[in-house]
């Protein structure tokens, strides 16, 4: 059942009202997760305790944020566009060019609004754990950003079993705004599960409301899982990502959570059909999903703790809980993309097959795997098409009818918060240079689904249906605009701009105004 979600503003703002209690507020927020890696989005991995929230609460299947996850994450904590607020671009693909421009500061600047501040300001305790990537020194922390308790790994990611740095030998966490350092047992979605916790915890006396923001790092590279957890899957990917992601797309579309048609091309940097592998790449690749799947599956699990956790201290029923992955599904290797990443992997690791999903193993699942999560979308992470952007989102909530719906109403990761402060009746901040552009969902659509995109060059803006879309070198393209109609090819496979040159004139002009707007600044390599 598809159903707008605007219809249900009068239930749940009666319902919170007459409870007379401020709502809690839990912001989870997986990185990398392919659209249809839960169960409840199609997928065959376990994930019991997110598919009960999800199916019993509202799941959207128009959800879009920005390619990568740190550009992502400054439009969620300001509900601005991420090159208004210092994340033009990732600090790590920063060009020469781009370095001390306005929105290109690759931190957190102080031009928007601190959406975790509001809440702060409005008494609610705020609480972080996980992946910030937002900045790294202390004046850009989550503690100076609004957080009052926080546990923050600094960099784009990191090894799930110790420090392992993605492109040193030591990754960088800040507990409260001071250096910390990780506990010899530490695993990843069990240490920021149990920190949060105990944040949780700490202030439960205090009478106030928290607002938690849980940002997991699983299962972004280095794929790295408990053993016991990695053998739950053993033989389940032995057929291939071409018939997973078949299969996928069938449960989804008969979930409501994909649309009919549209079936994408292969990735554009040459990953082979699964036939015309050699026993033993299938092999290898196989070991390599199922180590993925393990990350989803204890990351799933872990959460399930923490959701016990809110229910045997009565705290369950008056929590909000939003999930999101920050993007689409990973389909780049270090030989297809990250070539510089090639000497750290080799000094820091064992990649032998009997090694695989150790702390010391350095891999990524590659681009078949990433083509069966995105399903009939094209591309992945770090495109401006639909694989890269679109990604998995559902809300949970008692005051919130509709149990088991799904919406399809376009929503973008700047309408989180304000959606959440709404419900929560936290005010927006005013006055600030850069406002908030993004609005709560419950409020009716007064317009046409509309947003623009930047990464590294490749461009995208949406309107309605319509999509334009231009895809750089680097990523198989030639920088020129192509323009599709989302609602019946929603793979993004025939260009229709010699079609309807009146349409692809307008969507041209709609990105100039955009790209004038948010100063967007191009690198010179692109």
């Amino acid at each position: 059942m598809k159903i707008f979600a605007y219809v249900l503003l009068a239930l749940t703002v009666s319902q919170v009202g007459a409870t007379q209690l401020r709502p809690n507020v839990l912001l989870v927020v997986a990185d990398d997760l392919g659209y249809t890696d839960l169960g409840s989005f199609g997928g065959e991995i376990s994930t019991p305790n997110l598919d009960s929230l999800a199916t019993n609460g509202m799941r959207f299947s128009s959800f879009y944020t920005a390619p990568t996850c740190s550009p992502t994450r400054a439009m969620l904590l300001t509900g601005a566009d991420n090159h208004l607020v210092g994340l033009g671009t990732m600090r790590e693909a920063m060009a020469d060019n781009q370095r001390g421009k306005p929105g290109y500061e690759g931190h957190l600047n102080d031009r928007a609004a601190s959406l975790p501040r509001a809440f702060a300001d409005a008494g609610y305790r705020t609480l972080m754990t996980g992946k910030w990537h937002l900045g790294h020194k202390k004046e850009h922390s989550p503690a100076a950003r609004g957080f009052t308790h926080s546990f923050a790994l600094l960099d784009g990611g990191a090894g799930h079993f110790s420090d392992l740095g993605i492109d040193k030998q030591h990754a960088s966490y800040r507990e409260n705004g001071e250096f910390a350092k990780l506990p010899d047992d530490f695993y990843s979605s069990r240490f920021y599960t149990d920190k949060m916790i105990d944040y949780i915890e700490t202030g439960r006396d205090s009478g106030k409301p928290f607002f938690a923001y849980l940002a997991y790092t699983a299962p972004h590279w280095p794929l790295q899982a408990k053993k016991s957890t990695i053998k739950k899957y053993s033989g389940v990917y032995q057929r291939g990502y071409d018939d997973i992601r078949s299969e996928r797309m069938a449960r989804a579309i008969n979930l409501g959570v994909m649309p009919v048609g549209g079936s994408a091309s292969l990735p554009l940097n040459g990953e082979r059909d699964w036939r015309q592998l050699s026993e033993d790449q299938k092999r290898t690749s196989a070991r390599k999903m199922e180590i993925y799947a393990a990350m989803v599956d204890d990351m799933d699990a872990n959460f399930g703790r923490l959701v016990e956790y809110l229910k045997s201290t009565d705290q369950f029923d008056n929590t909000i809980i939003f999930f999101m992955s920050d993007n689409g599904a990973e389909g780049a290797t270090i030989e297809s993309e990250y070539p510089f990443l090639t000497k750290h992997a080799e000094t820091c690791c064992d990649n032998s097959y009997a090694n695989l999903g150790n702390s010391d193993s350095y891999i990524f699942y590659g681009a078949g795997w990433a083509r069966a999560s995105v399903g009939n979308s094209r591309d992945y992470k770090g495109r401006t098409t639909e694989g890269g952007i679109r990604s998995p989102a559902f809300i949970h909530y008692r005051g919130i009818n509709g149990a088991g719906s799904v919406s399809n109403r376009f929503f973008t990761v700047k309408d989180v918060l304000p959606t959440l402060m709404q419900l929560s009746d936290v005010n927006i901040p005013q006055g600030f240079e850069v406002p908030v552009e993004g609005r709560s969902i419950w409020r009716p659509q007064l317009s046409a689904a509309e947003m623009g995109w930047e990464f590294v060059g490749g461009r995208a803006y949406r309107k309605g249906n319509w999509k334009l879309v231009s895809t750089t070198a680097r990523h198989g393209g030639d920088n020129s605009w192509r323009l599709y109609n989302l609602h019946k090819d929603p793979g993004e496979q025939k260009n229709l701009a010699s079609e309807h040159p009146r349409i692809f004139q307008e969507m041209v002009k709609l990105f100039e105004a955009y790209e004038d707007k948010a100063g967007i600044v191009y690198p010179d390599n692109k």
